[in-house]
């Protein structure tokens, strides 16, 4: 019995020494400050995550303050009560539930950073410097020992040993030596997996990864994602494959992609065992960066062909005739995105998609600062002019499939005309006073636009007439 109060005392008192050391000898607890950054997804973190809420409550029980101690004590003082009382078997069942709640208490740090360890260290990295890792894993061990002493006092009388049987035995040794091989293999490195600061991906100059040039930290950067080139978690198929791995495999399909003139897109490239690289290859493959080079511009030369051959249909549109002389009249292609393009008062750039107006049979919106037009397919362009007057002019719906008419307040008077790529088209309003205006929107083609699935260059004709005018309601003249 007295070997027993020993060990229960050793518990409590290995339980609280830390606590007590801080507060009475350490001249109080020290505080240290951190910052970490990491990308993609890991479950031990995740798992912690999703623990924390909880756990903090369990945390502010007095029980659990001091590491447990006081939980420990109570335990303690049920099991004595009970073995005085004849009834040994509830007094060890109250310490052995108090023991496994504080083991629980002490796993649910551990294991979620083992199991991070195990997926490596781009997912170690999420629980801070290698420094604090360490410190997190030994306390928490440590934490482990106050239950398991606790466990030890309570154990039952020992039963006299029965030797087993040979079969049995060689069985149980045979087990036992395969799970430990199995997990010294699945505990075994694969290889280094640098971190996202060991390779400096994010360009300070403090990486510690000497061993490798710049073309391979970038590279790698690249394949972990640290550089969002393929978003979060980088190329999932690599994510566990060691530095030297991916590198060798870089450089093999670097060696393929250099007898396609280092051609990124051919069919024996991109179906490749290790094709899943090529699009990060350029920074280790000289062949395939100026093949990427040649790439982009081509593509650039495609765009600006694309915009031209629209611009060069939108002029050749004879000009609108207006009825009267409006004080100003231009033309220019304006370019979708989403069906719709905008027009905002100064100050009103910032409107939000989805705080747009709704438009008047599907042509025209207004709110004060800001219009809508409807101007082509999803992604489009309509052949655009503009007229502003300094009085009403005379409806026109002769040619037009649609006329629709609408009231805007300007609350600074600069209001400008902007498409989904960036082109603008200032000074709508005649003066560039404030007030009030009316918008008349003229437009043909949607037809065609809606018909097929790619109309030809210049099929949608707008006209927008801006003029000063008080009524607020809106007008559908055709």
């Amino acid at each position: 019995m007295v070997g027993r109060l020993f060990v229960w005392a050793a518990a409590a008192t290995t339980a609280a020494a830390p606590t007590l050391y801080s507060q009475f000898l350490s001249g109080g607890p020290t505080s240290y400050f951190y910052a970490t950054m990491f990308s993609g997804w890991c479950a031990g973190h995740e798992i912690n995550t999703l623990l924390r809420p909880a756990m903090a409550v369990v945390s502010s029980v007095p029980l659990f303050r001091y590491d447990g101690t006081p939980l420990i004590v109570l335990a303690f003082a049920l099991w004595w009560l009970s073995d005085r009382r004849g009834r040994p078997g509830l007094g060890r069942a109250v310490a052995r539930t108090a023991a496994g709640v504080l083991i629980f208490v002490s796993l649910r740090l551990l294991v979620p950073l083992l199991i991070d360890a195990a997926a490596g260290p781009h997912c170690l990295a999420a629980w801070g410097p290698a420094e604090l890792v360490s410190f997190t894993a030994y306390w928490r061990i440590y934490e482990l020992v106050p239950p398991i002493l606790v466990l030890i006092a309570v154990r039952s009388p020992r039963r006299a040993f029965v030797r087993r049987g040979r079969p049995l035995r060689v069985t149980a040794a045979v087990l036992t030596a395969a799970a430990t091989f199995l997990v010294a293999a699945q505990a075994a490195p694969s290889g280094r997996i640098s971190t996202e600061g060991e390779l400096d991906c994010a360009g300070f100059g403090d990486g510690t990864a000497r061993h490798l040039s710049l073309a391979e930290k970038t590279f790698l950067c690249d394949v972990r994602g640290h550089n969002d080139f393929y978003g979060l978690g980088g190329i999932e198929m690599w994510a566990r494959s060691s530095d030297a791995v991916v590198l060798a495999q870089g450089r093999r399909l670097c060696a393929l992609a250099q007898r396609y003139g280092g051609n990124l897109d051919t069919p024996q490239v991109k179906d490749a065992p290790h094709g899943s690289l090529r699009n990060a290859l350029g920074p280790l493959c000289p062949a395939a960066a100026a093949w990427q080079v040649r790439e982009g511009e081509r593509r650039q030369a495609e765009e600006r062909e694309y915009y031209a051959k629209g611009e060069r249909a939108c002029a050749a549109h004879p000009a609108h005739r207006p009825r009267i002389k409006p004080v100003r009249q231009r033309r220019t292609t304006m370019w979708t995105e989403f069906w719709e393009i905008n027009a905002f008062d100064k100050g009103f750039e910032e409107t939000m998609p989805d705080e747009t107006p709704e438009l008047v049979a599907d042509v025209v919106g207004s709110a004060p600062g800001m219009l809508s037009f409807w101007a082509a397919r999803q992604t489009g362009h309509a052949c655009v002019t503009v007229e502003s007057y300094t009085r009403r002019p005379p409806v026109e719906t002769r040619r037009w499939k649609q006329v629709v008419e609408v009231g805007y307040e300007s609350p600074t008077g600069s209001l400008t005309l902007r498409d989904g790529i960036g082109n603008t088209l200032g000074g709508l309003i005649a003066g560039g006073r404030p007030g009030s205006y009316r918008v008349r929107v003229h437009l043909r083609g949607r037809e065609l636009v809606q018909a097929v699935p790619w109309p030809p260059d210049g099929s949608v004709e707008m006209l927008i007439m801006v003029y000063p005018g008080e009524r607020k309601s809106s007008v559908i003249y055709r």
